[in-house]
């Protein structure tokens, strides 16, 4: 009895141990989701400001979106084969390292006052968030158990919308709050968050991160293929969609603020409502991560999907207040869509969830592409219109909540 006794002990030590382990792998992380949240909200206020900057169109802005996310469609089956090959942890310090290297390459591009070289600044930053999204979103998943892997990416998620919330107000405050559209202005605060990342850099280089046996797999040699698996395929589709549609929005907010008929605001005041956006996306996922425990994670997405068509049908057609708020209130409903669709779409690929982590990030091109027709739209039909196209995204993402998750 007495070693039956003590067997029991060492494995409630050991469970109590590793469920320690596990929660500070999961905050470690979750600040990796408040870094690349704050420096992604970033481009909303750079896009105006490079706008008046470079006296560019909304077409010509919106390349800013084309270069930062087509580097998901680029780097991202890079990605998935490096994570492979040196681990999740490894990764994300890769991932810290290169997203740095772009930071400070803003500095030489604001010093000859080139675009080009903003935009090439913008694709390298972006290749180091792709490797910190393929290497973080399915570890989170699997720090723990599967049914509530929806709620804790949610959770992880709402980190990262704090990021986005502080981000256009420091933004804000810092470039378009300078005193003439000087690219200059840009070159002090990335500067000082590439250093911050070098810094966080160091410390997941030397910190110790569990390992999760059931998803880090040096080598998948089933002979199986990502696109055999019917709610992936179709959740990477959702996942080009969601961003697309959820960054579209983002781009065009200060501009739109700006606008008489809306609110006439001044660019560094609209770029300060932009938090709300974002802040409403934090709420959301709080919201939706405690939420998610009693109502199926397909249904939620359902619903919340239909309701920002309605926010967005409502803005297109009103002018002012209600307007405005109507299209903030678009990013509470954005909140669930990410995390949700990415473990639908990553449910059960257990040794190939790298490969299926590495496809849906690869659908993250959406936020390059949907900001460039939304913005081709604007410059012909006019910027409240536009608001057509991100509007189009969340019908197919109400869809694929009610069919296109089935595994059948």
């Amino acid at each position: 009895m007495a070693g039956s006794t003590s067997g029991s002990s060492s494995a409630t030590v050991a469970e109590g141990q590793e469920q320690g382990t596990q929660t500070f792998a999961f905050i470690a992380m979750t600040c990796l989701f408040f870094f690349w949240g704050f420096i992604t909200v970033l481009n909303d206020i750079l896009i105006p400001f490079l706008k008046e900057s470079f006296d560019l169109n909304y077409t010509q802005a919106m390349l800013v979106q084309f270069c930062f996310f087509g580097a998901y469609f680029v780097v991202s089956p890079f990605a998935g084969k490096l994570i492979d090959k040196v681990g999740y942890q490894q990764g994300i310090v890769l991932g810290l390292l290169t997203t740095a290297a772009g930071c400070l390459l803003f500095y030489p591009s604001a010093e000859v006052h080139v675009y080009a070289l903003f935009l090439f600044a913008f694709f390298v930053l972006a290749s180091g968030i792709t490797i910190l999204q393929v290497a973080a979103n399915p570890y989170v998943a699997a720090l723990g158990p599967e049914k509530t892997a929806a709620s804790r990416l949610n959770l992880a998620q709402a980190a990262n919308s704090f990021g986005t919330t502080v981000g256009p107000i420091v933004g804000s405050a810092l470039i378009l709050g300078a005193v003439a559209a000087d690219a200059s202005a840009v070159q002090m605060p990335y500067v000082m968050i590439g250093a911050l990342l070098v810094a966080a850099a160091a410390v997941f280089r030397f910190i110790r991160l569990p390992i999760l046996a059931h998803v880090e797999t040096k080598e998948d040699d089933s002979g199986d293929s990502v696109w055999n698996h019917r709610p992936l395929v179709l959740g990477a589709l959702a996942i080009f969609l969601y961003v697309g549609g959820e960054v579209s929005i983002g781009s065009f907010l200060v501009n739109y603020f700006s606008e008489s008929s809306i609110a006439g605001l001044s660019s560094a005041e609209a770029g300060e409502m932009v938090a709300y956006y974002w802040g409403a996306a934090m709420i959301g996922r709080l919201v939706g991560a405690a939420l998610m425990n009693y109502i199926a994670a397909t249904k939620y997405l359902a619903i919340n999907a239909l309701i920002a068509i309605v926010m967005i049908i409502v803005s297109m057609n009103s002018t002012g207040d209600v307007a405005m708020w109507s299209i903030l209130a678009v990013g509470f409903f954005n909140s669930i869509m990410f995390p949700t669709i990415f473990t639908m779409a990553v449910k059960g690929l257990g040794s190939m969830t790298s490969k299926g982590s590495g496809l849906v990030c690869q659908a993250i091109v959406g936020g390059a592409l949907i900001p460039l027709v939304q913005g081709v739209a604007a410059d012909s039909i006019g910027i409240q219109l536009s608001f057509i196209v991100p509007m189009l995204c969340y019908i197919y993402i109400g869809w694929y909540a009610l069919r296109g998750a089935d595994q059948n």
